[in-house]
């Protein structure tokens, strides 16, 4: 069954989720936001616009949403060498252009009431000729989520990351730390200090799901074992994400828009 299409902000709905480097959880974190999403009803894709290195992470993406995309559309920009995207274009003797992957996803977030876009590596990560992950989103005026490990260093990480978003006019909705097998002594603190030197950007801690979530199946299995604290950390992204529409995008109409999503649009007292 096809989920039902529900009304999204003028960008056709699209969340990009970047990272603080290579490693951050970007893909599981798109996952769980996809099944999440999807489980409720909400008409959600994600796509991963640019690999190298392997399939394995747009698979998982292919199998949560039952396939509806063909891997030509869901992972237009792939290649072999697991390096940055730009150097392994360059391998290939293959040159993207910024309009090229933003047409790409635009063409995507058609068929959808919500498309989540992971990015590759980190947010100033080259993409392509000229381009990186920033330039992409201001393409494409869509909402971000920034996924970080929770671990030692992450303040500074985030933090870089947040404030580059910020300058270049596209500031992230919400933070989403992503939670390790054996958290460090920093774990403690480390949403605290990013909410409280970010100015208010909301910090979810997404809990340890395992090593082996590499599958739909397994996925699934993993975000039930979860319980409700995984569903209270999905949805604090989403909320986060949610009032960051109504705040800076759309006014109230962008409220009632993000209202419509579950979970996304219910007031959160304002830090600023």
């Amino acid at each position: 069954m096809k989920g039902r299409r529900l009304a999204g902000p003028e960008t056709a709905g699209i969340l990009f989720v970047t990272g603080t480097g290579t490693g951050a959880g970007k893909t599981v974190l798109t996952a769980l936001l996809l099944d999440h999403l999807r489980r409720r009803g909400v008409a959600a894709l994600a796509m991963k616009p640019f690999s190298a290195g392997g399939l394995g992470d747009a698979l998982l993406f292919s199998g949560l949403q039952a396939g509806e995309l063909p891997l030509d559309e869901l992972n237009p920009f792939r290649f072999a060498s697991p390096v940055a995207p730009l150097a392994a274009a360059r391998a290939e003797g293959v040159r993207v252009a910024l309009a090229d992957a933003v047409g790409c996803v635009s063409r995507v977030a058609r068929r959808c009431a919500w498309l989540l876009v992971e990015g590759a590596g980190g947010l100033l990560s080259p993409l392509g000729e000229g381009f990186t992950a920033v330039e992409m989103i201001r393409s494409l005026e869509c909402g971000v989520v920034v996924a970080a490990r929770d671990e030692l260093g992450v303040v500074n990480q985030a933090l870089l990351t947040l404030r580059h978003l910020e300058t270049a006019g596209r500031p992230a909705g919400a933070v989403a730390l992503m939670g390790k097998a054996r958290p460090d002594d920093s774990a403690a603190q480390n949403a605290v200090l990013i909410e409280e030197w970010s100015r208010g950007v909301p910090v979810a801690r997404v809990p340890w799901i395992g090593r082996n979530c590499r599958s739909a199946a397994a996925l699934g299995a993993a975000a039930a074992r979860g319980g409700g604290a995984l569903e209270r950390a999905i949805e604090a992204v989403l909320q986060g994400c949610g009032d960051h529409w109504t705040r800076s995008v759309n006014g109230v109409a962008g409220a009632r828009r993000a209202g419509s999503i579950p979970g996304w649009g219910k007031p959160r007292p304002e830090k600023y």
